[in-house]
């Protein structure tokens, strides 16, 4: 054995060779920053892509390609591509396709941070967009331009639960030689897998029911492999690398979420039969009740359920979140096993200016329901104890 100095010894600690004969259940945390290679050739190879590995963390970490290749199978695209947000994914989608002179025609209900990427930050880079009732399919074709390129729409809307009718907005952006584009974060591939229906790019903030429990933030957008090579480079020179962390905590929840996503949306269904009964709530908005708008229409595009979201006006909303205080958290994100209250009108829907918000009925007095997966007369009884 060579007799090397302690501070050489230090510096190469735990390189030896891995231990063979077993391999582990849970895939290793992969977080070193950087990898070496034998030779030049090896390292050419990687670095022009003919040879996929890992070279250095902003790139990609195995946690990260794992989580790329279950995500691209269970929204049955070709390829996908994680990064360190959802708001991060749905960038590096846009900016992969998207040039200045460009034209995006999208849902005016989208996300808030989303509606004010696409008001502020691509008219900054010379591309124009226009906000529609997406689920008035005249109104959208009649937006199309000639510069049109993408039409961007959610699945189940953020917080009002509309529900667009994606395969036919499918047909009208293809037929102009666009795009179509959907975050399906509300839904999940548990529910419903948009690329089935004509959607080209699909998005997700994996914080939410693909990592299940509040404790991973990644984005995902998930289609075709060329792309997914083109969001991939824009997301690289921006740097929006998801952690091995995180990656590696979102494959953990996702290996639960069909079980999640069926108590979510059973759940749901139950609180909001109960809630569009109870003479405190002025209105409640979920697919699954009949006298939504598009009910037929979910019925048809979700036979699975329609995960655990809902939102309600209640009369005298800050008392009904005090009665909850210690029961039901007011939390301004979604999707965790424990049911949570937020309010949109200040915290998701916030960038929007206030007369938009109302336009789109989000009021101060709406709240929205992110239903967890508890013993629904547990969860029924906490709800109608507050509100009587």
């Amino acid at each position: 054995m060579t007799p090397y100095d302690l501070t050489t010894r230090a510096a190469r600690a735990g390189e030896e060779a891995r231990p063979a004969g077993s391999t582990p259940l849970v895939e290793p945390i992969y977080q070193s920053t950087v990898y070496a290679f034998p030779d030049l050739e090896t390292l050419d190879r990687a670095m022009s892509g003919e040879a996929p590995a890992s070279f250095y963390y902003r790139n990609g970490t195995p946690n990260a390609a794992t989580l790329e290749r279950a995500l691209a199978g269970l929204e049955g695209t070709e390829a996908a591509l994680v990064a360190a947000s959802g708001m991060a994914a749905i960038s590096a989608a846009l900016l992969g396709l998207l040039k200045t002179g460009d034209h995006v025609v999208a849902d005016a209900r989208v996300y808030g941070v989303t509606y004010a990427l696409l008001a502020e930050e691509l008219p900054r880079l010379g591309i124009e967009v226009s906000f529609v009732d997406a689920c008035d399919p005249a109104e959208v074709e009649a937006a199309f331009r000639d510069t049109t390129r993408v039409l961007h729409v959610e699945s189940l809307t953020n917080p009002l639960m509309t529900v667009p009718d994606v395969p036919a907005l499918a047909q009208i952006a293809h037929a102009r030689g666009a795009l179509l584009s959907v975050d399906n974060t509300f839904a999940s591939p548990a529910v419903f897998r948009p690329a089935g229906h004509g959607a080209d790019l699909v998005t997700h903030s994996v914080s939410k029911y693909l990592s299940g429990h509040s404790a991973a933030l990644g984005g995902v957008v998930c289609g075709r492999a060329d792309l997914i090579a083109q969001a991939r480079t824009r997301l690289l020179r921006l740097g929006g690398t998801i952690s091995a962390f995180d990656a590696w905590m979102t494959l953990q929840g996702l290996k639960t979420l069909g079980l999640r996503m069926r108590a979510h949306s059973g759940n749901a269904q139950a609180v909001a039969d109960v809630l569009v009964n109870h003479p405190r709530v002025r209105a409640v908005y979920h697919p699954g009740l009949s006298d939504h708008p598009q009910f037929h229409r979910a019925m048809e595009l979700f036979p699975d359920g329609f995960g655990g979201m809902l939102a309600a006006e209640i009369e005298d909303a800050p008392g009904f979140v005090r009665a909850l205080a210690g029961r039901i958290p007011l939390a301004p994100s979604l999707a965790d096993v424990m049911t949570t209250l937020s309010w949109p009108w200040g915290t998701s829907h916030r960038p929007l200016p206030e007369g938009e918000r109302r336009r789109l009925g989000i009021t101060p007095e709406l709240l929205r329901l992110s239903v967890g997966i508890e013993d629904i007369g547990d969860l029924l009884g906490d709800l109608e104890a507050a509100l009587d």
